[in-house]
């Protein structure tokens, strides 16, 4: 089983980490016909409006809502989170508008609000590892998506079938259990 990383910007080589530790391969996307040669994408953290041009410019954007209408796991991380949402708040165009959540971008503060802590996420039996830096922050969510893990009362981790987004960035602990479930709903896709 080969699950991707969308090689434009973040943390690439840690999410291949993470991904094999499960038992899958990690593969780094940098072209969409590699798309076809995967079951799951990742959608890393970095900057979003970086990231939404990137997409543009290299035919992403396109490319990863086939695969999504194929039914292929996809899996957003802190700036991934914001990339996949169907809305973002303070005008920003939505990039794929995939998921139907509300995002606040930068909700947790700047780079020196970040912080760690271990959260309970629904269908992992253990606390998961989780590291905020200029996280966002879901605002609202859809019938359809399912709230997994809040922190404070604000919503940091969520699923709509097949499409999982967290706030936070689990490729920089040592805990791959956010992984292992991703990993987990792409083996069910196949």
């Amino acid at each position: 089983m080969k699950i991707g990383v969308l090689a434009l910007q973040g943390a690439v080589a840690e999410h291949i980490r993470s991904i094999e530790r499960t038992g899958a391969e990690g593969v780094a996307v940098k072209h969409t016909h590699q798309l076809k040669e995967i079951q799951g994408l990742i959608i890393p953290g970095g900057e979003s409006t970086t990231i939404g041009k990137l997409m543009r410019r290299y035919e992403f954007i396109d490319a990863i809502r086939d695969f999504s209408a194929e039914g292929k796991p996809l899996f957003g991380t802190c700036a991934g989170l914001i990339v996949l949402a169907k809305e973002i708040e303070g005008g920003e165009e939505a990039h794929l508008g995939l998921m139907d959540i509300r995002v606040s971008r930068n909700a947790f503060g700047r780079q020196r609000e970040s912080f760690e802590t271990d959260l309970d996420v629904k269908g992992i039996d253990n606390p998961v590892r989780a590291v905020f830096i200029r996280a966002p922050l879901i605002t609202s969510v859809g019938k359809g998506v399912d709230v997994l893990s809040t922190y404070k009362d604000e919503i940091v981790t969520a699923r709509e079938g097949h499409m999982l987004v967290s706030s936070y960035h689990p490729e920089l602990t040592e805990d791959f259990s956010l992984h292992q479930y991703f990993a987990d709903m792409v083996r069910q896709y196949n």
